[in-house]
């Protein structure tokens, strides 16, 4: 084992003395929005409305997300032993349309379990974990807990909406407010199918 992966496990190891279930992360999230707050220690009125929208929306996902016979029938074949550690902030809108499905995975095996940890009290985790150079959420880990080997990670958007964000980019250099409402509408056509079949690729 190399030195990278020593400090690598070590940072894991750290993070999840700090994680939540995800019950414990919606916990959370909803008591913040009670208050107008949202995670984390930056706090203002953008970052509360979105947290706001964001819980109306796991919890519409939480009741709503449907996966397909086949989908159930992969993961409830499953047979390894996963931890599945997600970085995410009550702000993030990807996040907000990815986690309930994560759930709905993870609930479906009872040898993959998921833990939730913030990516601001998290930065030596993110930093290993990082897209493009860039803190983007959500990201999920996959871990293996016999080994505590890094086996596989994901996000932090499905790979069907990461190809829509990178051919944007690539046409118009940034995006726009405009982009990231066409996004939401694709999330909600897409009903989590494709979050699903990526996840599928780390079991």
């Amino acid at each position: 084992m190399t030195a990278t992966d020593i400090h690598i496990k070590n940072i894991i190891g750290e993070s999840l003395t700090k994680a939540t279930s995800y019950q414990e992360y919606r916990n959370l999230v909803q008591n913040l929005v009670a208050e107008g707050k949202s995670t984390g220690e930056l706090q203002t009125d953008a970052l509360s409305n979105y947290s706001m929208l964001n819980d109306k929306r796991m919890k519409r996902l939480d009741k709503t997300t449907k996966l397909t016979e086949q989908a159930i029938e992969d993961i409830t074949s499953y047979n390894g032993d996963v931890t599945w550690l997600v970085l995410t902030e009550s702000w993030c809108g990807d996040a907000a349309q990815t986690m309930p499905v994560i759930n709905k995975v993870a609930e479906l095996n009872d040898n993959i379990t998921l833990k939730v940890v913030l990516r601001d009290e998290n930065e030596a985790l993110m930093n290993e974990f990082l897209t493009n150079g860039g803190k983007s959420i959500p990201k999920l880990i996959a871990i293996d807990n016999t080994s505590g080997n890094v086996i596989g990670d994901w996000g932090p958007r499905p790979s069907k909406a990461t190809q829509l964000v990178n051919d944007y980019k690539a046409e118009h250099g940034k995006l726009t407010p405009e982009f990231k409402q066409d996004l939401q509408v694709w999330y909600n056509k897409d009903k989590g199918q494709n979050t699903v079949a990526d996840l599928l690729k780390l079991v």
